[in-house]
C-alpha cells in the first residue's frame, strides 16, 4: 500500500490553516483609524485566506516574504527561511475548511502591522493565528528582502492579489507601494485529544505504577517482584505497539492487525518492571509498521512530529514512543531495537535511547521481528532518567564494568553526510583537547558492507518467519516500502539464512577481537533527519547508510547509546562489550564532564 499523505498535522485534525475567510471589517483596531488603516493591508490578509482556500501554492508562497529570515510556527515547532515554509506547503496538500470569526489589527506604522485572526474549523473548536505583516520595499523589511530565496524570487501569482497594495496606494493619492506580505506567522490549532500519528491508546494514565506500598492506583499488580526499590514513581511511559499491556490488544502499526488482535491479558515482562518501579503507563504509542523500518513512516497513522527538526521525520520504528517523549508528553518511552530503532530516533531528535544487549531483558509478551537482534530499550530526554528507567530490567549481577578506552574506525565515516562527519570528529577533538578522554585508538572493522549484507539477509529471513503467515493472509495492508522487505524475506532460503547465520557467528568474534572490550565511538545516525518531502527512494538511501553503522551493534549483540552529544545534526553513539549497559550508559553520561 502506498503511503497515504497523513504527514501533515492538517489531515491528522492538526492544522490550523484553512479554505474560506470572508472580506471583513476588522473586529478591533489599534494604532490608526478604521478608514485609515494602511492601503492594501486588508485585501492582502484576504487574498492569503482564499489562496488558502484554493490550495493556490504559488499564491501562498508569494504570500510570505522571501527571505532566509522570515518565519512560521505551530505546534509542530518553528521554520525559518522561505524555503522550508515551501516545501512544507508543498507536502500538506491543503488545510481544513474553516471560517475567520474575528480579525484584530494592531497598526506598527505605515508599512506594518501586526493581525491576529480568530477562526473556526469546520470540525470544531477555535484556532488563532498570528501574523506580522510588512509591506515590502518599507524601510522594515528591505534589507531583508534583499536575500531572496530562488524559489521566492519566481513566484508570481500572490502578487496579482497582494499588488493589489500598490494600486491601492496610487488610487489614495499616496505614491505607488510594494505588496504586503508576511514576516512572521504563529499558528494555533484547535488541540487534538489524541494526536494519532504518537498516540494509539491513551489514558489518565492506562495503567498506574507501584506505589511505595506495593499497590497501584487500582489494586496490587498481579505478580509484582517483592524488593522492587520505586525509582520511578512519578515518571510517565509511552510503550510502542509491540508489548503486551493488559486489557489492550498489540497492534503492530497495522490497523488490519489490530483488527484481530486479541485482548492481552497480561503485561510484558519489560512492562511489568516499568510498573514495579512505580512508573505508570500513559499510553500506547505508534510503531512503524511490524518495526520493519527505522523511518517513523507509518502509511495508515502517519508520521510523528519530531519537535527537534519541525518538517523532518521522526525516525523508528520506535516513533510514537520517541515524540511523545520529546514532546514532553512522557518522560520514558519503552521500545525495541532490532536494527537501530531506538538510536535512530534518539538522533533524529536529540534524545538519550539505549539498545541493551542481546537477551539481557526478558522480551516475554514482545512481538517479534527478528528474534536474533531484537533487543528491548528505553527513550528519555536525560540520562539520569534513561539510567534508573534500564536499572529495572537488567540485572545487576550480569552486569560488567568497562573502561574509558575508545576506538574509532574511520571507515565508519565514509558513508556519512560531511556535516555528520564534521560534529563527530569536532566533538572527539574538543574532548581530547579539555582532557576528558585519551585520543580514541583507530580500528578497522573489515568490509562493513558485506557485514550489513549479512544482517540484512539473516533479519529479513527471521521477519518473514515473524509475520509472514499473517502477511499472506492479508495483502496490501503494509506501505510499499515495508512490503518489499518482507517480499525480501520470503525469498530467502533456509540455507542461505543458515550460512548467514554461520557467518555472522564467525563475524561476532572477530569483531569482539579487534574492538579488545573497548568502546566504538561512531555516529548514531549517517544524517540528520530527512525531510517529511523527501522520496522514498532518498529515505531509503539514508536507511542502508544508516544501518551500516547501526548493524554493528545488531552482529554483535552488543549495547548501545546514542547521547545527544555532538551539539548538530545526530547522536553520539557509545558501542560497548556485552553485559556493560549500565556501565555504558554511566561513560556516555560522564563525557561531557
Amino acid at each position: 500500500m502506498a503511503e497515504r499523505a497523513l504527514d501533515d498535522a492538517g489531515r491528522a485534525g492538526g492544522s490550523e490553516e484553512a479554505r474560506v475567510a470572508p472580506t471583513r471589517q476588522p473586529t478591533t483596531i489599534e494604532g490608526a483609524a478604521a478608514d485609515a488603516l494602511p492601503a492594501g493591508l486588508l485585501e492582502a490578509f484576504d487574498a492569503y485566506e482564499h489562496a488558502l482556500a484554493a490550495d493556490d501554492q504559488e499564491a501562498l508562497a508569494s504570500a510570505f516574504e522571501p527571505t532566509a529570515t522570515v518565519m512560521r510556527a505551530d505546534a509542530g515547532g518553528l521554520l525559518v527561511g522561505h524555503d522550508a515554509i515551501t516545501a512544507f506547503r508543498g507536502r500538506r496538500g491543503g488545510g481544513p475548511v474553516r471560517r475567520v470569526v474575528e480579525v484584530h489589527v494592531r497598526v506598527i506604522g505605515d508599512d506594518a502591522a501586526l493581525i491576529v485572526s480568530v477562526n473556526a474549523p469546520a470540525g470544531g473548536g477555535r484556532g488563532v493565528v498570528t501574523q506580522l505583516w510588512r509591506r515590502v520595499g518599507s524601510d522594515a523589511s528591505a534589507g531583508a528582502s534583499a536575500s531572496t530565496s530562488t524559489s521566492a524570487s519566481t513566484s508570481t501569482s500572490a502578487g496579482a492579489t497582494a499588488d493589489a497594495d500598490a494600486d491601492a496606494g496610487a488610487e489614495s493619492g499616496g505614491p505607488a507601494q510594494g505588496p504586503w506580505r508576511i514576516a512572521s506567522a504563529h499558528v494555533q490549532a484547535p488541540a487534538p485529544a489524541v494526536d494519532r500519528r504518537v498516540w494509539r491508546v491513551v489514558g489518565e494514565p492506562l495503567v498506574p505504577g507501584r506505589r511505595g506500598d506495593g499497590a497501584t492506583g487500582t489494586a496490587p499488580p498481579e505478580g509484582a517482584a517483592d524488593g522492587v526499590e520505586p525509582t520511578l514513581v512519578g515518571e510517565t511511559v509511552a510503550v510502542k505497539d509491540l508489548f503486551a499491556v493488559a486489557g489492550h490488544a498489540v497492534g503492530a502499526g497495522v490497523p488490519a492487525y489490530l483488527e484481530g488482535a486479541a485482548v492481552q491479558t497480561e503485561h510484558a515482562a519489560a512492562v511489568r518492571r516499568l510498573l514495579d518501579a512505580g512508573a505508570s503507563i500513559t499510553g500506547i504509542a505508534q510503531t512503524d509498521e511490524f518495526a520493519y523500518s527505522i523511518a517513523g513512516r507509518n502509511s495508515a497513522y502517519g508520521t510523528p512530529p519530531n519537535p527537534a527538526r519541525p518538517g523532518a521525520i521522526s525516525g523508528g520504528s520506535t516513533s510514537g514512543p520517541a515524540a511523545a517523549v520529546a514532546l514532553g508528553q512522557v518522560s520514558i518511552g519503552l521500545g525495541t531495537d532490532t536494527g537501530g530503532s531506538l538510536r535512530v530516533p534518539a538522533s533524529y531528535q536529540g534524545l538519550w535511547g539505549i539498545r541493551t544487549t542481546h537477551g539481557a531483558v526478558d522480551r516475554t509478551g514482545l512481538l517479534p521481528l527478528a528474534p536474533s537482534f531484537d533487543t528491548v530499550g528505553w527513550l528519555t530526554r536525560d540520562a539520569g532518567t534513561l539510567l534508573r528507567a534500564a536499572a529495572t530490567s537488567l540485572p545487576a549481577d550480569e552486569q560488567r564494568g568497562v573502561d574509558p578506552v575508545f576506538a574509532v574506525d574511520p571507515t565508519l565515516l565514509a558513508a556519512v553526510a560531511p556535516e555528520v562527519r564534521d560534529a563527530f570528529t569536532r566533538s572527539i577533538d574538543e574532548a581530547v583537547a579539555e582532557g576528558r578522554i585519551a585520543r580514541p585508538e583507530p580500528v578497522e572493522l573489515g568490509d562493513v558492507a558485506a557485514l550489513f549484507e549479512l544482517f540484512r539477509v539473516r533479519q529479513a529471513y527471521e521477519a518473514w518467519r515473524s509475520n509472514g503467515d499473517w502477511i499472506e493472509a492479508h495483502p496490501g495492508q503494509l506501505a510499499d516500502d515495508v512490503a518489499a522487505r518482507f517480499a525480501f524475506g520470503s525469498s530467502v532460503s533456509p540455507q542461505r539464512a543458515e550460512e548467514a547465520r554461520v557467518a555472522l557467528a564467525d563475524e561476532r568474534h572477530r569483531l569482539e577481537a579487534v574492538l579488545a572490550d573497548r568502546v566504538l565511538l561512531l555516529p548514531s545516525a549517517s544524517s540528520a533527519a530527512p525531510s517529511l518531502s523527501a522520496t522514498s527512494a532518498e529515505v531509503d538511501a539514508v536507511r542502508s547508510a544508516t544501518l551500516g553503522l547501526t548493524c554493528v551493534a545488531g552482529v554483535l549483540g552488543a549495547p548501545a547509546v546514542s547521547a545527544p552529544r555532538l551539539h548538530g545534526p545526530v547522536g553520539l553513539c557509545f558501542m560497548g562489550p556485552r553485559g556493560s549497559d549500565l556501565a555504558l550508559l554511566g561513560l556516555a553520561a560522564a563525557w561531557s564532564g
